[in-house]
């Protein structure tokens, strides 16, 4: 272990004094506002575009510009890419990639059509979505469905190289973008559900060469841990954390994939993300905090080395997926300047921490209906600290195998899945699609083989008892206080991605289809349209020729939508969402579209 730190140490060295800063083309584009190059936005996740041309004045006055139809069902989540005048689109799988040309209304320029072998799609959980593409040194980078990494250059579409990230016969799968930072490209994995061990790997831009990949769970040497250096909430997290908190060899299939958002701050050379649900669903075959599942990861991009940790639900008990983006942002707490990250988890809270640190500074509910736990304890003192206090009520282990627990909210999609907030730094307010929906859980033994589901337990979602009757909300969130100031009810979850623009407009799409646009300081109402599907996409902005556009993907799916996506109709399938939002089909229907927006000549 000391060698492998040294070697690990001197990589540092060498390599950070070669590539010590972002790369230079793609910052200036994501600087640019006119140009959206990458799929969060910028590096902090903020998802927040400086044009203004389209405010809260004239919103009301958009009108569709043009449509694309992808050609493909199912799901589209992400968002399109601007990089000059090519729009780069991609699909579900087959994961289509089509290079638009922005000067000819659309025309395509070329298509990039992976030969993926279709036993992929039954592997996938929760339909077959992929969120984008992403864009760096001219090459446009895909992470296809059966975890095929392709670097296309982006005048052309020809392949430049490509590399396998994982098998899919053993359930390895993709639906995430990748992160492009300085001369790599980040990439993590799915599959928690057929009992994969997550990682995050560093492929080299040029060639697709592996430099470093960080396992969420096993030794130190897998997980690229230090036990003296790394800390969790302060304190040293001590040898092989990633295994001595599992019984037996559990970890070697313990889930805690990477199919979530990564966020980048290049002054502190860090990475961030999160880790899923530690496999199986039934907590009671593995004992133990399980980490480093359910955990924020802040890594260093040159080494892979994880700087600190910080596990939010230990020993999860309800599929509480830590991926969501991490959104890092300045702000002043008591007075002093603080660099934040702000995480609002499918387990309910919304955590506030300092992201040099990894201290915990907020830790509060963001929907009121969350009853699984009364709070975290916030104390340093304690030695609960960081700690959720589980209402044993709601406590799937405690309650037993084969017992139905009942009434758990929010349900195993969470308080929020991967669909991204957005934040403006004129309101201080961050903009959170939620779900508002509770589940039945109950428990069961199950045994692992390779490329077989391994879930181990069977649910039912539903809307909270006593509450608006809808399964969403739409809401804004003050994270140094930790505090809902607006929200407005949905009759579905809000599953797509949020957009914050210097005009104080907020947009935001709907399961049925709507484009939505508020007011970011009131939440009030000021445009909607309906597009031919539900939108489960990220909305986005870009401009050309002195124009402000907007444009989302509608295509419904994911997993509110799989019971329409995948043709399900048992309420329990789709790992317990069909019942849920059976509804649905009263009010969209498939269909791939891009729609693009504008203000009136």
């Amino acid at each position: 272990m000391k060698r492998l730190l040294t070697m690990l140490a001197i990589m540092s060295i060498g390599g950070g004094a070669q590539v010590a800063f972002a790369n230079d083309e793609l910052q200036k584009l994501i600087d640019d506002p006119n140009q959206w190059a990458i799929q969060t936005g910028d590096y902090a996740n903020l998802r927040y575009s400086k044009l203004d041309q389209i405010n809260k004045d004239n919103v009301g006055k958009l009108q569709v510009a043009w449509t694309f139809s992808t050609g493909v069902l199912r799901g589209h989540e992400g968002s399109p890419l601007v990089i000059g005048d090519l729009m780069y689109v991609h699909t579900p799988f087959p994961n289509t990639v089509y290079a638009l040309d922005l000067s000819k209304d659309g025309q395509i320029v070329w298509k990039y059509e992976p030969k993926q072998d279709p036993n992929v799609i039954p592997v996938m959980c929760c339909d077959t979505v992929n969120r984008g593409v992403a864009y760096a040194d001219n090459k446009i980078f895909l992470h296809q469905a059966d975890t095929t990494v392709v670097a296309l250059d982006a005048k052309t579409g020809k392949v430049i190289w490509s590399v396998k990230n994982g098998d899919a016969t053993k359930g390895e799968t993709n639906t995430a973008t990748v992160m492009p930072v300085k001369d790599k490209i980040l990439v993590g994995i799915s599959g928690g559900e057929f009992g994969v061990r997550g990682h995050v790997t560093a492929y080299s831009m040029a060639d697709g060469k592996v430099l470093w990949r960080g396992y969420s769970m096993g030794p130190d040497s897998d997980t690229l841990i230090d036990p003296e250096k790394t800390t969790h909430l302060g304190k040293p997290v001590g040898k092989d954390s990633g295994l001595t908190t599992w019984e037996g060899d559990q970890w070697k299939i313990g889930g805690g994939t990477t199919w979530g958002w990564y966020s980048y701050d290049p002054e502190e050379n860090l990475v961030y993300y999160g880790t899923g649900n530690p496999s199986t669903w039934n907590p009671t075959q593995r004992p133990g905090d399980n980490r480093w599942s359910m955990t924020i990861f802040a890594r260093d991009v040159d080494t892979g080395m994880a700087k600190w940790l910080y596990q939010m639900t230990p020993h999860d008990e309800w599929d509480y997926d830590g991926v969501n983006e991490m959104i890092l942002t300045e702000q002043q707490i008591d007075g002093k300047d603080r660099k934040l990250l702000t995480h609002f988890d499918r387990n309910g809270f919304g955590y506030t921490m300092d992201r040099v640190t990894g201290e915990l500074l907020v830790a509060e509910k963001y929907d009121p209906t969350v009853n699984w736990a009364t709070e975290v304890v916030m104390d340093p003192k304690s030695d609960k600290y960081g700690r959720p206090q589980v209402v044993a009520q709601y406590s799937t282990e405690q309650n037993g195998e084969d017992t139905n627990t009942t009434g758990v909210c929010p349900a195993a999609l969470g308080t929020k899945d991967q669909q991204p907030a957005a934040y403006s730094p004129k309101t201080e307010l961050f903009y959170v699609p939620t779900n508002h929906v509770c589940m039945d859980y109950e428990p069961f033994r199950v045994s692992y083989t390779a490329g077989q589901p391994y879930v181990g337990a069977t649910l039912s979602m539903y809307p909270p008892k006593d509450s608006h009757g809808g399964m969403g909300n739409f809401i804004a969130w003050d994270n140094k206080e930790g505090k809902i100031k607006w929200s407005l009810p949905e009759p579905f979850s809000v599953w797509s991605g949020a957009l914050a623009t210097a005009g104080d407009v907020v947009f935001y799409g709907t399961l049925e289809g709507y484009l939505k646009a508020v007011d970011a300081a009131t939440g009030k109402e000021l445009y909607r349209f309906k597009t031919p599907s539900g939108v489960i996409g990220n909305v986005m902005t870009y401009a050309r020729e002195g124009k402000q556009y907007v444009a989302v993907l509608s295509g419904v799916g994911g997993w509110a939508g799989i019971g329409l996506a995948a043709g399900l109709t048992n309420p329990t399938e789709g790992l317990g969402a069909v019942g849920g939002y059976s509804a649905l089909s009263n009010y969209t229907a498939l269909g791939g579209t891009l729609t693009v927006f504008k203000l009136p000549e």
